[in-house]
């Protein structure tokens, strides 16, 4: 029993909820041949691998056991029976057994709080809560987290400067809020009222931070939260998820020299962190490089994976290697067996497109198993404007026009191509047809803080980051 038990238990903390189920549906045909049976520590960890699959069918039947067991009013056993229910949307069964308890029972509010936030049902979740006589730390750390996984920051923080305690855990359902948000300002500013109150950040938080500094570009701290890292680690090295965050949060700040060192003292690489130092060293300038790490991952024998693909052939692309990005297409399909998407086909156009291959690259549309999408055209359409291929580049824009796009920058493009090649009607009236569209050309903007809080400056710009460049840190 002991040994059936530690591996449910195990099963069930992990990733792997249905090798529990699994373990328990054979000890339980065990029981009904007079062997081993289970006990008031074996459902509830059942029970939480059903929660956690969302198998509210199989939670039923393990109730059964539970009832035919005798089990029923045990109160770890009730408990886990009342957060799997709520869960899974049984939420009458639930609310039975909760009205069973004595009410004063805060593990009892937290299951059925839990069980209508798993549920998304965050209106119940938050009346519950309120209704609670016995809030728990638990309690607390549901209702915030429920809050900020749905980006409503407002009220996770306003539940997180009432609570009476917070834990690590309390902390970084905030934190990762606010990242998630695109709110790094304010991740930062609590990450260091966690300092100042002396709460130790786990790897959660760290890997929080780390995601808000690749977003906002902001190396500085990207650094200093590495040295934290490198004092917490020192001897063991990085866990790998560690190690990939850092190598991306440095190719995203733009400092290659940063990530490769890290890439160079990680023990142990998955296919994410070969992916990240690929593409990051592909979108710097270092094309050579991407190629070779490529050609050594092979040689590794680390299987490569669609996202691979893409960064070895934006590579291709921004190095001119258009005979490699033919062969690595190939490898891709006939060897790995990965069928090309999208993004892929978007980065032979691009690289095809960039080598004044334009003829090729609209023979190769042709040839594409996926319906050319309005992004590949428009990455063909700025090929023509650097080459001066006006008939192409009419031909690229009647494709956007059927995909009915309202893009300003379509329209801008082809009216600049025309007026590139002296085609100054035509440039005209291709800003006619934009007016009569209804089409408004929005300039974007870069703000720069001044001095003064209250002063900024504002410079126009354009499109300037690749397409490429967007697509493979979509593709991550």
């Amino acid at each position: 029993l002991f040994m059936y038990n530690t591996l449910i238990r195990g099963a069930a903390h992990t990733s792997a909820p249905r090798d529990a189920v699994s373990l328990y549906a054979r000890m339980a045909r065990l029981s009904s041949c007079g062997g081993v049976r289970p006990d008031k520590i074996t459902f509830p960890f059942v029970l939480r691998a059903c929660t956690a699959m969302g198998a509210g069918g199989t939670g039923a039947q393990v109730h059964a056991h539970v009832v035919k067991a005798g089990l029923e009013s045990d109160a770890f056993v009730k408990n886990a029976l009342i957060g799997m229910h709520a869960s899974c949307g049984e939420l009458g069964v639930a609310g039975a057994l909760f009205d069973l308890r004595a009410r004063e029972d805060a593990v009892a509010w937290s299951a059925m709080i839990s069980g209508c936030a798993r549920r998304g049902d965050i209106g119940a979740a938050r009346e519950l809560f309120d209704e609670c006589p016995v809030k728990d730390l638990v309690s607390w750390n549901v209702m915030i987290t429920a809050y900020a996984k749905r980006g409503e920051m407002a009220p996770a923080r306003e539940l997180f400067d009432q609570a009476p305690e917070r834990d690590v855990v309390c902390w970084n359902a905030m934190i990762s809020g606010y990242v998630r948000c695109g709110s790094h300002k304010h991740a930062m500013d609590l990450f260091e009222q966690m300092q100042r109150m002396g709460k130790k950040p786990d790897v959660i938080t760290m890997l929080s931070l780390l995601s808000a500094c690749a977003d906002s570009g902001d190396l500085d701290v990207g650094r200093r939260l590495h040295s934290s890292l490198s004092e917490k680690f020192s001897g063991s090295g990085f866990t790998v998820v560690l190690g990939n965050a850092l190598i991306h949060m440095y190719a995203k700040c733009g400092s290659m020299k940063s990530a490769l060192e890290v890439f160079r003292v990680m023990r142990d690489k998955d296919v994410s962190t070969w992916n990240s130092i690929i593409g990051g060293l592909a979108l710097h300038g270092h094309a050579l490089d991407s190629i070779n790490v490529f050609k050594k991952m092979l040689k590794e024998r680390v299987r490569p994976d669609e996202i691979t693909f893409v960064a070895v052939l934006i590579a291709c692309s921004h190095g001119g290697k258009v005979d490699k990005g033919r062969e690595y297409f190939k490898l891709m399909q006939q060897q790995y067996r990965i069928e090309p998407n999208v993004k892929h086909y978007g980065c032979m156009v691009d690289m095809l497109g960039r080598a004044g291959l334009l003829k090729e690259a609209f023979e190769f549309i042709d040839t594409m198993k996926v319906e050319p999408n309005s992004v590949i055209w428009r990455t063909l359409l700025g090929a023509c404007r650097v080459h001066g291929e006006i008939e192409l580049a009419e031909h690229a824009n009647r494709h956007l026009l059927k995909a009915r796009s309202d893009d300003s920058g379509d329209y801008v493009l082809l009216s600049n191509i025309y007026a590139s090649a002296g085609e100054w009607l035509e440039s005209e009236k291709m800003r006619k047809l934009m007016d009569d569209s209804g089409v408004n050309k929005e300039a974007g903007r870069t703000v720069v803080d001044g001095s003064a809080k209250d002063q900024m400056q504002s410079f126009r710009e354009s499109k300037c980051a690749s397409w490429s460049e967007r697509l493979y840190w979509l593709s991550k």
